[in-house]
């Protein structure tokens, strides 16, 4: 399913914990290089996603000269979010163009991340929905502009106070789009301490009828970040994503990889094998256990043909093949029509 009818069809009365849409934040892991962007598309494929995202944007138009880095220095060393954007900013309309086109010869969604209104322009061409970093929730301005596409919108909320992201959505949902809000926290990484993912239940009680995900900039590990996201009711899952975790710099070390992936995707299965039913009811598998498990209402003593039953005349024992003890009140006061022995299960057509 593609990400649009994944959010367009999103049913509201159905459970809120559902098998997650996947997006393999590819970002600019690529780091210039078209045949290592085909192979992030290749994995992510090979990995189970269903989307690979990408990101747009041009030094000079995102970051001024003067820009300090926010992100965890011993792995990535640059300081300056300026000189870091120009070693990573080298594809543009033509190239992601190409990359929209393999990505459909490959079988995944392309997405790519619009950082300023030329890249949204031609992006817009290339995708059916956008996604809208952290870093431009409080920029109206860009935000608008990318509503007027009208286009279903999916907006990180790292490092904002709830009143910013009730600003940033009510500008959304005024232009009358779609919106997926995605719970994040803006640490490169983010360690499991500063996760927070209690959060993504309060977005649920803010946001009612909005859907919830998750971009998570945890290390992989062994994948239950993601998995405790899924059981809270985030259902648009988004990880950065890479071919080599061990590689230096930008957002190799805290990405998944497509072992990661499978190992996730298998524990959600084995996740929703478990949740089963969301509705109460008993199960096949367990007829054996009402019929044997639960008791029936059974003579305590001998009850001589005509006598009105009483309280203590009965008792209760498996199996359930008798009278149910919820019953109870029915046959007190009945007279029995045969003589009954102690310990038989009471059956209806002993009594008048």
């Amino acid at each position: 399913m593609r990400l649009k009818e994944f959010i367009t069809g999103y049913d509201f009365q159905q459970p809120y914990i559902r098998r997650p849409f996947i997006i393999a934040e590819a970002g600019v892991n690529h780091e210039g290089s078209m045949e290592l962007a085909k192979r992030l598309i290749e994995e992510a494929k090979e990995g189970g996603a269903d989307a690979i995202k990408f990101q747009s944007y041009k030094a000079e138009t995102i970051a001024s000269k003067d820009s300090p880095s926010y992100w965890d220095l011993n792995k990535e060393p640059t300081t300056s979010q300026y000189q870091l954007f120009r070693k990573y900013d080298k594809f543009w309309k033509n190239e992601f163009e190409s990359l929209k086109k393999y990505c459909d010869k490959t079988g995944i969604e392309f997405i790519s991340t619009p950082f300023d209104i030329e890249s949204a322009n031609f992006l817009n061409e290339l995708m059916d929905v956008f996604k809208i970093s952290s870093s431009d929730i409080t920029n109206k301005p860009f935000i608008k502009h990318i509503c007027s596409f009208g286009k279903p919108v999916m907006l990180s909320t790292g490092a904002s106070y709830l009143y910013e992201i009730e600003e940033s959505a009510g500008w959304i949902k005024d232009s009358g789009n779609s919106l997926v809000l995605l719970h994040c926290v803006l640490n490169y990484p983010t360690k499991d301490i500063n996760a927070n993912l209690g959060m993504i239940i309060h977005l649920r009680s803010k946001f009612p009828g909005t859907i919830i995900g998750y971009s998570d900039h945890t290390l992989p590990k062994d994948m239950k970040t993601l998995e405790v996201a899924t059981l809270l009711g985030a259902s648009v899952l988004e990880k950065h994503f890479t071919f080599d975790k061990t590689l230096p710099g930008n957002d190799h070390y805290h990405a998944m990889d497509k072992d990661d992936m499978k190992i996730f995707l298998k524990n959600v299965d084995n996740i929703f094998q478990l949740l089963g039913k969301f509705n109460i009811t008993s199960l096949p598998s367990e007829a054996p256990a009402r019929k044997n498990a639960r008791r029936s209402l059974v003579a305590k003593r001998h009850i001589p043909s005509g006598k009105p039953v009483e309280f203590e005349d009965l008792t209760w024992k498996r199996p359930a093949s008798g009278i149910s003890p919820r019953f109870i009140d029915e046959i007190i006061g009945k007279k029995a029509i045969i003589n009954i022995n102690e310990d038989t299960v009471l059956q209806f057509n002993m009594f008048v």
